[in-house]
């Protein structure tokens, strides 16, 4: 079983701060418990479908998903979810010279972080053969902005094969009226240009039995991938949610899933204080029981993690916030934030903590600064020096200077930004936001709060209609 993961909690101790190493061992025991209870009680309650009212809702199911997927891939390269996953994202690749994928939340943003992280920047702009013969990606659908939506129809009538182009749709549920404006959008301009074989270019991923997947038969869509049962929007991401969009850019999928899987394994037989899920929850929780502080900060220190840590914004916003309590996530890009935040952090409130996410090996050819004969910026003594080096060196001496203040930090990496490595992070986040919830007496699943606007939104909209 490889490791990509790697946690260093030391910025986080300190005598002073009323934390200290020995606290977090204090929390072994009930970390302990909580993690037999998420592999045990909670497999066992979705399994025979009887969930205490103090449970309910319980959509755990996404924790044993990647070896289900995977067992099933390996028994079965014909018609296991997987193969179907693989075989309509390779029709994809073939036909389409741009996919859009429609969603909101936790249909689009695992997709979103993947594509980010392991696509190169500028991919969209590169020439079909450039681009491996992989579609350009957009996404739409998580928005309700007239000139948004408006800049993506633009965008694939520049494409030089306007008509070749497809949908992702992704809605749990069915109803979602972003999603579903979209969806109806591209729908009348397919049909207003004539093209044929408009069901074979919309691909559905939806629960079992909702109005989006009904639609989606009557419409005699060749292909609907489900969304399981038990798995909510926010823990979708190891799913046909995230596994489509990314096989049809050609992500090693198998890899990903992988990941989670050792993560897994990680999660079940590594004692505290080798566990890095244990180890990271145990610290979350002392900075917000005993060192009080309510804001969390992801700062990733990769650019292509950007998209990672709103992921992560979600999961944390969406499990942990309810009941008057949870702490509010933000997340901040280095070294482009340092010059936007960090005088906050520094000398702001100090009701942070800054969790660094970070790579061990960078990608791509090392970036080396050259001498220059001026030298009008001084940098000729680091001539030589790989820019990761200085990412390093910006990354330490940010903590250093939070840690002479009484700031806490701490450190997760991951041996590489690529599918393995984001797999073990997704399933670890998860694993670890569930065990938090359930540490602090609130239900990680579901999202009341969420269903408020939307109940305000549509008695606006149903008093306007009747107008």
């Amino acid at each position: 079983m490889s490791q990509s993961i790697e946690i260093d909690l030391s910025g986080s101790f300190h005598p002073e701060w009323g934390i200290t190493e020995e606290d977090c061992q204090q929390l072994h025991p009930r970390l302990l418990s909580t993690r037999d209870e998420i592999i045990q009680q909670d497999l066992v309650l979705l399994d025979t479908g009887e969930v205490p009212s103090d449970k309910s809702p319980l959509d755990g199911h996404f924790y044993l998903l990647p070896e289900k997927i995977l067992s099933e891939y390996q028994a079965d390269r014909s018609t296991s979810e997987l193969a179907n996953i693989l075989r309509v994202a390779s029709r994809m690749q073939s036909s389409t010279e741009a996919v859009v994928i429609l969603g909101i939340g936790g249909s689009v943003m695992g997709s979103h972080a993947m594509l980010g992280a392991c696509c190169e920047p500028y991919f969209n702009e590169r020439s079909r053969d450039a681009r491996g013969g992989y579609p350009r990606i957009y996404f739409a659908g998580d928005f309700l902005d007239n000139d948004a939506l408006q800049g993506v129809l633009s965008r694939l009538d520049a494409e030089p094969e306007p008509q070749k182009w497809g949908l992702i749709v992704i809605s749990k549920s069915g109803q979602t009226i972003e999603t579903s404006v979209a969806l109806r959008t591209f729908i009348q301009v397919l049909d207003q240009r004539g093209l044929a074989e408009i069901s074979q270019r919309v691909i559905p991923v939806t629960g079992q039995g909702s109005p989006l997947h009904q639609w989606a038969e009557d419409f005699g869509c060749e292909d609907i991938f489900r969304i399981p049962e038990g798995v909510g929007g926010r823990f979708s991401v190891l799913s046909a949610v995230g596994l489509l969009p990314a096989a049809s850019r050609g992500l090693d999928v198998v890899q990903l899933l992988q990941g989670a899987a050792d993560m897994n394994e990680t999660f079940r037989t590594a004692p505290a204080g080798q566990n890095p899920v244990l180890d990271y929850v145990g610290a979350a929780l002392l900075m917000q029981t005993k060192c009080k502080l309510p804001v969390r900060v992801l700062s990733v220190w990769e650019k292509s993690l950007e998209y990672v840590g709103y992921w992560y914004d979600q999961l944390v916003s969406e499990s942990l916030g309810k009941d008057g309590i949870g702490v509010t996530p933000l997340t901040m890009v280095n070294t482009r934030d340092l010059h936007s935040r960090a005088q906050q952090h520094q000398q702001g409130r100090a009701d942070k903590w800054i969790v660094n996410l970070s790579a061990r090996q960078v990608r791509t050819d090392a970036v080396e600064l050259p001498a220059m004969k001026t030298n009008w910026d001084r940098l000729n003594d680091l001539a030589g020096m790989p820019m990761s080096q200085l990412c390093v060196a910006a990354r330490q001496g940010t903590n250093r200077a939070l840690r002479d203040i009484g700031r806490p930090t701490m450190e997760i990496s991951m041996l590489r930004v690529d599918e393995y490595g984001l797999g073990q992070f997704f399933q670890m986040m998860m694993l670890a936001t569930v065990m938090e919830g359930r540490l602090l007496g609130v239900n990680p699943y579901g999202q009341p709060g969420v269903e408020a606007y939307k109940q305000q939104m549509w008695s606006i909209l149903n008093d306007e209609a009747i107008q």
